[in-house]
């Protein structure tokens, strides 16, 4: 191929993606991407495309592990496209794809930060009661922390980021535009 085709004369396929999913990650979301990929095309490359603000992360990961699992039983390329926006459970679900099958468009910007938690603590009832709802909201706490932190590994797998950067930039939301996410290796290419 000429280094003087534009990307999408490179990568044709992504012109015509099988999966197109925008808002909100969340249930709806989730039953969107089940029909659309139960009608893609069984066989070749199949590319999904995501523009989001964000939502929840159990749902993008879910997503993400439904492409795993189709990947490794078929042996399928997939194909990453995020459009626009893709913040927050947006990256997580990217992260599910190598660096090498993730594109970004023109403008695009990527959000990255810390999961959130909102949440209150009622401490009533007998005091020795009260140490367990300590403690297991202390483990909520650190089994999202691991959550997380697998997640920002699997994004920076094969790209020029750090995750101790990741980490470090994650409280302050790391805004990427599309290109610095080519340049940092975060995305293979911008259409």
């Amino acid at each position: 191929m000429s280094d003087s085709q534009s990307p999408l004369q490179r990568y044709p396929l992504l012109a015509t993606p099988h999966v197109r999913l925008q808002g909100t990650v969340d249930d709806a979301m989730y039953r969107n991407f089940r029909d659309q990929l139960l009608a893609a095309p069984s066989e070749g490359p199949l590319v999904v495309t995501l523009s989001t603000l964000g939502g929840d992360p159990e749902v993008a990961r879910l997503m993400a592990d439904e492409l795993r699992l189709l990947r490794e039983a078929t042996g399928r390329e997939l194909l990453f496209l995020g459009k626009v926006a893709v913040y927050s459970a947006g990256a997580t679900f990217m992260s599910g794809f190598p660096v090498d099958k993730r594109f970004l468009t023109r403008g695009t910007r990527l959000m990255l930060h810390e999961r959130q938690m909102h949440s209150s603590i009622d401490l009533s009832g007998p005091l020795r009661m009260l140490p367990a709802i300590l403690k297991a909201k202390l483990a909520e706490i650190e089994h999202s922390i691991a959550i997380e932190e697998e997640g920002f590994r699997a994004l920076v797998a094969g790209s020029r980021v750090d995750f101790e950067e990741l980490r470090r930039r994650a409280p302050y939301n790391w805004y990427i535009e599309a290109e610095e996410a080519r340049d940092l290796g975060l995305v293979l290419d911008v259409i």
